[in-house]
Parts: C-alpha cells; sequence; structure tokens
C-alpha cells in the first residue's frame, strides 16, 4: 500500500496572523490580514478560502487558469483547487473566511444540489462587486464575527451554518449572472469539456486517444480544435496539468518522488523524472530543493 502525508497549508502562518474568530477548525476569520508570503509555489488548496478583496489587487493561477483580481470583488478558491500567486499589491486588505471541507460539505449535503454552484465558482471565481454588494458582504463577515464570539452560545456553529448558507444563495444568484453574460461557442465549450476531463483524469491518464474517446471524437479533431481555440497543443494542456499536479505534491507534501511518480501512474520513477524535466528544464529533485 503507498503512504503519503499530506502537509495542510498553514493559513495562519502563511498569512501572518493569529485569530479569536474560530469555531475550531471548521471556520476560521481572518480580519485584514497581512500578506507577507507571495506563495510562489503551486499548493492544492484543503480548505474552501473566500475573500471579501477591499482595497487593492492580485494576479495569480486557480488549476493553471489565469486570475486576476481587482478591488472591489469576492474572491473564492474550492477545496482540491491548486492555486499560485504571482503578485500582491503593497495596499491589498481584505477579509477572510477559511473553512473547512467538511464544514462545507454540510452545507449543501445533496450533490445535486450544490453542483451548479460549484460550477459556476470553478468557472468564475472571482466576482467584481459594487459598493452595495461590497456592503452586504461585509456585513456578513461582521455577523459571522458576532456569532462565533458567542463562545457560550450552545449552537453558534449551526447558526454559522445557516447564516453561510443564506449568504451562499445570495452569492449564487451574482455568479450565475456573471457567467449567463458570456456566450461560448461550440469550440469554446468543448475546450472546457477537455480541460475538466484533465483535471480530473491526469494523475491517471496522459494519452490523448483517452480523452478524445471521452468526448466522442477523433484526436485529430480534438487537437485541431484545442490549437485553434486555445493556441496551445492539447498534449502541452494535458503535461501541464501532470506536472501542476507534481510541483504541488513536491511542494506542499513530504511524498517521496518515488510515491509521486506512483500517484501520478508513471512506469517509473527514471520515467517520471525525464518527463518532469522535459516539461520543466529541471529535475523533481531540483525544483523540490529549490528555496
Amino acid at each position: 500500500m503507498k503512504t503519503k502525508s499530506i502537509l495542510p497549508f498553514n493559513w495562519r502562518r502563511e498569512l501572518d496572523i493569529e485569530t479569536n474568530f474560530s469555531i475550531d477548525d471548521d471556520i476560521i476569520l481572518l480580519d485584514k490580514p497581512v500578506i507577507d508570503s507571495t506563495f510562489q509555489y503551486p499548493f492544492r488548496v484543503d480548505v474552501n478560502v473566500s475573500i471579501i478583496c477591499i482595497k487593492g489587487t492580485t494576479e495569480g493561477f486557480i488549476n493553471l487558469k489565469p486570475v486576476y483580481t481587482e478591488s472591489p470583488c469576492f474572491i473564492t478558491i474550492l477545496p482540491g483547487q491548486i492555486m499560485q500567486n504571482k503578485s500582491i499589491s503593497d495596499d491589498f486588505s481584505g477579509l477572510f473566511m477559511v473553512m473547512s471541507k467538511k464544514f462545507c460539505d454540510s452545507l449543501m449535503p445533496n450533490a445535486q444540489e450544490s453542483l451548479p454552484l460549484s460550477i459556476s465558482v470553478r468557472n468564475n471565481p472571482v466576482t467584481p462587486l459594487n459598493d452595495e454588494g461590497l456592503d452586504g458582504m461585509i456585513r456578513y463577515f461582521e455577523m459571522l464575527k458576532r456569532i462565533i464570539n458567542e463562545k457560550d452560545h450552545p449552537y453558534r456553529l449551526e447558526v454559522a451554518r445557516y447564516l453561510t448558507l443564506s449568504f451562499f444563495y445570495g452569492v449564487c444568484v451574482d455568479f450565475h449572472k456573471f457567467e449567463d453574460n458570456t456566450k461560448k461557442t461550440n469550440n469554446e465549450i468543448l475546450l472546457e469539456k477537455f480541460i475538466g476531463l484533465i483535471e480530473k483524469y491526469h494523475n491517471k491518464e496522459r494519452g490523448l486517444e483517452f480523452y478524445a474517446g471521452k468526448l466522442c471524437i477523433t484526436s485529430k479533431h480534438l487537437a485541431k480544435v484545442i490549437k485553434e481555440i486555445s493556441g496551445k497543443q492539447a498534449n502541452d494542456l494535458i503535461d501541464e496539468h501532470v506536472v501542476l499536479e507534481a510541483k504541488a505534491l513536491l511542494k506542499s507534501t513530504n511524498m517521496t518522488i518515488e510515491q509521486i511518480s506512483d500517484e501520478l501512474n508513471f512506469p517509473s520513477q527514471s520515467f517520471f523524472g525525464k518527463y518532469f524535466k522535459r516539461v520543466t528544464g529541471m529535475s523533481p529533485k531540483e525544483y523540490k530543493s529549490k528555496g
């Protein structure tokens, strides 16, 4: 049996703050923390992170998708996504809500009910806000703080859960409005489906024929459409996701290179090393030890 030890991302350390506003590890509120780290390496998020951006800008990537934020806006990063930050402006100010996957799952236990919101957030992790929207989100944050601060309240977790559920149902409308404003061509939809399949299967499948089969088209047609729409070779998109996963495992876990090779379904550690070096220009060992 393969063994691995995933090291949870230490938000409190990276955001350089202690907080009294938390309910165990289920929900943690960070009030305008000072961000010292720029998260220059990819890491997999194991919590839900929602940020009410009050001031400043950020630039980075979520699952390889470039993300630029400009205040005021609302940012959501879902459990399981791989994040890499490129820059944070010196004047950045935001309110952070860190929620465990267990807490988030309890909000909408019905998978079919939560799917539309999850898809909307994945497609649009950043929602621009007007002054009214920003004020409403800040008021929600302050209400949540007051509930969490009532340490003797016997039902404060339940109150926080229903308050958060109401909040996200309201935000869901804005997510869908933002999504509905963008009409996509059939080829753009095919690209999205292709990338969705890569995100799901990249740790097991790296052949274009597999993905073409899932999409019920020929690999030749898939390669042609992906090149036309994205400007990249389809195989390069697969490589990017595989290497991104490898980078996150190398930097945010204590798995050995051999374990990572097994995790990503490579026939051998040597094959994995050559693959990684071909794409990145350095060996997995060099990347892991890079400061």
